[in-house]
């Protein structure tokens, strides 16, 4: 058993004749908020697949929550850890009600039936649509919903069950300037609130990284670039060998950004 939220010992995956992750160490402390950053292949939802009992390691040790995957029920661990990624929303029919997108995840489901809802898990749903902005929403069915009034509702999903874990996978995808900064400021919201859970954001773009959150975790090729505090981590050096491309590194009011300096690849 570990203290730490999650933790990757030396964790491999392989699908097949590929390596997808390969001897992966992570350990994500109670308070820490974490962005993956890396380009496409490069490992990072699988991390969060991990994170959610959804795929084991081929080798090494991984705990989740202080328990060895394997030891824990993944039915429990469900209502344990949130997750907001496009693979879930491809699940939920363009039918469903706004607030029963959100409120069946109290039970961990997606798609109401006859289970029964009391008068606090309504009003935990109402109250998560209106913080992220679209409680006028509620009653609409989801596929009517816009990309990123989309994207916040599956955030309010992911905080309804009040999770220990919370994990996000390429949030701002998809979204257009107006839609990732409304996103980004309800993310900022989060991350500076001591009452929210641990965080883990996948992203590919270093503009997506909400404001307040601490450690980072660069990957490229399924292995570890770097990972820690995200001073240390995001410097130019490293985000350059993690895209394989010069670049220069900005910070400026807690957001970070990233641009080109040149057209020469990073061996």
């Amino acid at each position: 058993m570990t203290d730490a939220v999650l933790a990757l010992d030396d964790v491999t995956v392989v699908r097949g004749e590929k390596t997808i992750l390969d001897s992966i160490s992570l350990r994500v402390e109670d308070g820490q908020r974490w962005v993956v950053l890396g380009p496409n292949g490069a490992g990072k939802t699988t991390v969060l697949q991990l994170a959610t009992g959804r795929i084991y390691p081929s080798s090494g040790e991984l705990h989740v929550l202080g328990e060895k995957l394997g030891r824990l029920d993944v039915s429990e661990l469900r209502s344990r850890v949130g997750l907001a990624s496009s693979a879930l929303e491809g699940r939920i029919q363009g039918r469903e009600r706004v607030k029963d997108v959100v409120l069946t995840a109290a039970y961990g489901m997606i798609g109401r039936w006859r289970e029964a809802y009391d008068d606090f898990d309504e009003t935990r749903a109402e109250d998560l649509l209106a913080a992220f902005g679209v409680g006028h929403l509620a009653d609409r069915d989801f596929g009517t919903l816009s990309e990123g009034e989309r994207k916040r509702v599956q955030v309010a999903r992911a905080l309804m069950s009040d999770p220990e874990l919370l994990l996000l996978d390429e949030p701002a995808g998809g979204l257009d300037l107006g839609g990732r900064e409304e996103l980004m400021w309800a993310l900022t919201e989060i991350a500076g609130d001591h009452r929210s859970p641990v965080i883990i954001l996948v992203t590919h773009h270093v503009e997506e990284i909400p404001q307040g959150f601490t450690h980072a975790l660069l990957m490229r090729d399924g292995r570890t670039v770097a990972a820690g505090p995200i001073e240390e981590t995001l410097t130019p050096h490293l985000l350059s060998e993690t895209f394989g491309l010069e670049l220069e590194v900005e910070r400026h009011r807690g957001r970070w950004s990233a641009r080109a300096a040149g057209r020469a690849r990073v061996e």
